[in-house]
């Protein structure tokens, strides 16, 4: 498989990241073996490295997610995954749940919680509607009086 062509980098570049420990395959003489989960991983770091990421960044969030999540970067981005990296082009973030996401690059004990405005429509759109509360209404007939 050219691992190159599907990441769109150099061979020296793939060189590079294995002397450097990012991505290490297999080598078999002068010829380096990748697994299918590396390949993974250098497309990800590859598109990561063009969106202006440093390398850097990118290692803390590799080490983040093994030493944090006992993942790899390929577990993440796997179809059947739990875990989603997301990015606003500054910053990125894994969401670990349903609902909450962390920032890797501050490897922040502190996650952000969301929420999904369509989920909260569709619940509205299910729940049966009521009559107005008597107090609902009341405060509703003076408000119209006074204005």
């Amino acid at each position: 498989m050219d691992v190159s062509r599907i990441a769109q980098v150099s061979l020296r570049q793939l060189q590079w990241w294995d002397e450097r420990k990012v991505v290490s395959p297999r080598h078999e003489g002068h010829k380096r073996v990748y697994l299918p989960e590396e390949v993974i991983e250098i497309t990800v770091i590859a598109e990561l490295r063009r969106k202006g990421f440093s390398l850097q960044k990118i290692r803390r969030v590799l080490r983040f997610l093994q030493r944090e999540m006992g993942r790899r970067l390929s577990d993440v981005i796997e179809g059947g995954s739990d875990l989603h990296l997301i990015t606003d082009g500054r910053s990125i973030y894994l969401e670990d749940q349903h609902e909450r996401i962390i920032d890797l690059l501050k490897n922040a004990r502190q996650p952000m919680f969301v929420v999904c405005v369509s989920d909260q429509a569709r619940r509205l759109e299910e729940t049966p509607m009521r009559k107005p509360a008597r107090a609902e209404t009341s405060a509703a007939a003076r408000k119209s009086r006074l204005g």
